[in-house]
Order: structure tokens, then C-alpha cells, then sequence
């Protein structure tokens, strides 16, 4: 009977592998994307290659299928602009000089319909172009909050939906590129794995670990479809929410509302470690990206008996959008919903910075423009040009602060 009994504890001891608990694995997903490790992930590197694989094997362990052209992975091979103003051209024959890969996992509950949930992974490298560091060191951009945050969420997520809201099928999907143009968004909507005719909605994470003490939560796209703005409503009880109607944004949200896709993109705010080798994995909110990843599950628990959402065109503020021959040199507060155009920082050595702003300054006139939001200060920045000098007025407190600005 002992011989018995102990055969039977080897055979547990040897066969019974511990039950990870997916739901609990944000920081740990955040701290390895966001590692020294991987070298900022910049597209086409070998950091980039080493954070898909890492995603693959996350895939895996959830219980994922392969969605991509190559298991979980779809490459996607370009040539560099030389022009910003230029449209990269993807290279089909592979003659590119780079490559990247979307990582695409799906869950298939033999459904009709599918949700596309996503979050870019690629980054910056050492910098470059896109970097907001001005030392002349290079630097890694371990872009812990741009965007392994919005990654680790979408995992979460994938953690969540198992086996549960099985109306719809799911695909997630990791895209790189989006720092050089939303190209792995792009290239997945010119050359989609699934019927694209049949994704209800998209829902996309871009930076969504820095929520505030005032737990401000962006959300773009609300117009894309009618039902959104009551549901976002509904399940709301954490938020202050910022609502945005148009489905064109900076992220990857834009492919797919481009394609008269229905998109929500979440988003937490910029801040002054945004785009610099200082947004590290240790300053995120991750009790705050645990209650949008519940929220996000919420939005989509409701929405799983709607079938296919209907799309709706919204008015494209980047249409309207000003050109501009000259820069302020500061971050706006893009969560600010007062009068007026908050900074949420200040770039060194510029001219807001040479003219004494400071970070929460809410700029109220520039010139003999009456600042009242985001657009009427970029309408205003548009008329200058280098070498002009003009005046500036912030609310600083509870004072109205006038300063001199020499672009």
C-alpha cells in the first residue's frame, strides 16, 4: 500500500505543473518588454524580435491560436521614407531593407463576427527622430508606458475573454511599426488574416500606465459607432473620462476606422518622460491598468449579443489641423478639459522653456489670440514664423502670469 501511495505523489510531483494565474502578470509582461534587455524594441531589431517571440510564447501559454503567416507571426517588409511627406511603400517580393512583425493570437468561438483588440509593441531603439531626449549620448527608450503598457493590458484582456463572451471570436494583435507610421496596423488592414467584413470593432491600448491621482481616462472613437458613448457611460465608476468622437488619432485605432471599422482607443495621457530613456517600467500605475482592463472587459461583456456594430464616419480634426513653421517647445496636457491649453511639459533649451513656462501653466492668450482649448492655441502657434516675437499669457495658479516668446 506505501509502494502505492508513493508511486502516486511522483506521479503528481512530475505531471502536475503549477496553474499560472494569467490575470496577475501585468507588471511582469510591462517589466520584461521594458527591459534594457531588448534595446528599446525599435522596428526590424533584434530587441523587436526577442518582444515578439516573448509575445508569442505569452500567446501560447494563454491558449492562443495562430492567426499570423507564419504561426503567430506576420512580417511585413519595407523601405525607409526619405521624404516624411512620402507614403512607405511595402516591399511584397522582400527586398525591403526592414522588417517587422505583427504577433497575432486568436480565440475562435466559432462566432460570426470578430472584436480586434491591439497595441503596438516597437519603440523607439537608442532614439532617434521620434526621441524627445537632447543629450547627445544615445540612449535606450525603453518605452515602459509607450506602449509596453497598452501590450501587458491586451494580454490581460486575452487572460479575461477565455472561454467567456463567446458570441464573438477575438484577435490580438501586437503590431510594430507604429512609431515609423502606423505600418503594421496598415499592413495588416491591406492584408488581413481574417474576413475583415466580419470585425465588429476594434478596440486599441496605446500608453494607458500613467492614469493620474484624478484617474483620467482618454477615450478616442467615441463616434465611430452609436452605441459607444452610453456604454462607456454605463460601466463607468472609476473614471473621469475624456471623450473624443473622431476615429483619427496618432495609433493604430486610425487603420481600421480608415477601413469604416469601429474603433475605441484608450489612452492615459502624455507626460514629460514621453518619448525619452526615462519612461521605465518602475513609474507605472498598475492598479490603474488593472481597472481599465476591467472596464475594457465590461465594454466588451455588454456589446457581446449587439452583433456587428454599425460604423458611423466622424468629422477628422487632423483635417483642420494647422500647419505650423514654428514650436512653442512644450507637451500639452491632452486630458485637460478646462479653458485654455494645459503644458504637461517643457523640452529644454526651446522657447517656452527660454521664456520661463513651467509645467502646469495653462496657457490662455498667446499673442492677440484667446486660447480656450487645444485647437484655438494650435490656430494661434500657425500665424508665427522664426525669428517672431510676441507675448504670452498663462494661468499659473491662482495668478495671470504675462512672458515674453521669441521663436
Amino acid at each position: 500500500m506505501r509502494n502505492i501511495l508513493f508511486i502516486i505523489f511522483l506521479t503528481c510531483l512530475f505531471s502536475c505543473k503549477p496553474v499560472i494565474n494569467q490575470e496577475t502578470r501585468i507588471e511582469e509582461d510591462v517589466t520584461f518588454l521594458a527591459s534594457d534587455a531588448l534595446e528599446g524594441r525599435q522596428t526590424g531589431t533584434k530587441g523587436e524580435k526577442e518582444a515578439a517571440n516573448y509575445i508569442e510564447n505569452r500567446y501560447k501559454e494563454l491558449g492562443l491560436q495562430t492567426k499570423g503567416t507564419q504561426g503567430f507571426l506576420q512580417p511585413f517588409t519595407f523601405k525607409p521614407k526619405t521624404n516624411p511627406h512620402d507614403e512607405v511603400k511595402f516591399d511584397v517580393n522582400g527586398d525591403g531593407t526592414i522588417t517587422g512583425n505583427n504577433v497575432l493570437g486568436f480565440i475562435d468561438n466559432n462566432a460570426e463576427n470578430t472584436i480586434i483588440i491591439g497595441a503596438h509593441f516597437d519603440h523607439l531603439g537608442f532614439g532617434g527622430e521620434g526621441s524627445l531626449f537632447r543629450d547627445s549620448k544615445k540612449a535606450i527608450h525603453n518605452g515602459a508606458d509607450d506602449n509596453a503598457s497598452g501590450v501587458a493590458v491586451l494580454l490581460n484582456l486575452a487572460a479575461k475573454l477565455k472561454d467567456k463572451n463567446t458570441k464573438n471570436n477575438y484577435l490580438f494583435m501586437a503590431f510594430s511599426g507604429e512609431e515609423m507610421g502606423l505600418l503594421g496596423s496598415n499592413y495588416f488592414v491591406k492584408n488581413p488574416t481574417i474576413d475583415i467584413k466580419k470585425v465588429s470593432y476594434m478596440i486599441n491600448m496605446d500608453m494607458v500606465g500613467r492614469m493620474k491621482k484624478d484617474s483620467t481616462l482618454a477615450v478616442y472613437g467615441t463616434g465611430t459607432s452609436p452605441i459607444f458613448k452610453q456604454v462607456l457611460k454605463s460601466y463607468n465608476n472609476n473614471f473621469k473620462l475624456i471623450q473624443q468622437e473622431s476615429g483619427v488619432g496618432p495609433s493604430d485605432h486610425t487603420s481600421f476606422y480608415l477601413a469604416d471599422i469601429p474603433v475605441l482607443h484608450f489612452f492615459t495621457g502624455q507626460h514629460e518622460d514621453y518619448h525619452k530613456p526615462s519612461d521605465d517600467s518602475e513609474k507605472l500605475n498598475y492598479e490603474g491598468m488593472k481597472l481599465i482592463s476591467e472596464y475594457i472587459f465590461n465594454i466588451i461583456t455588454d456589446l457581446d449579443d449587439n452583433g456587428k456594430l454599425v460604423f458611423r464616419k466622424t468629422v477628422n480634426e487632423s483635417e483642420s489641423t494647422p500647419r505650423f513653421k514654428v514650436g512653442l517647445g512644450v507637451i500639452p496636457d491632452y486630458l485637460f478639459d478646462g479653458k485654455g491649453m494645459r503644458i504637461d511639459g517643457v523640452s529644454e533649451g526651446k522657447a517656452a522653456q527660454k521664456a520661463g513656462l513651467q509645467k502646469g501653466d495653462i496657457i490662455i492668450q498667446l499673442g492677440d489670440s484667446t486660447i480656450t482649448n487645444m485647437m484655438s492655441y494650435m490656430r494661434a502657434l500657425s500665424i508665427f514664423k522664426e525669428g517672431d516675437k510676441t507675448s504670452v499669457i498663462v494661468k499659473r495658479g491662482e495668478k495671470e502670469v504675462t512672458k515674453e516668446i521669441g521663436f
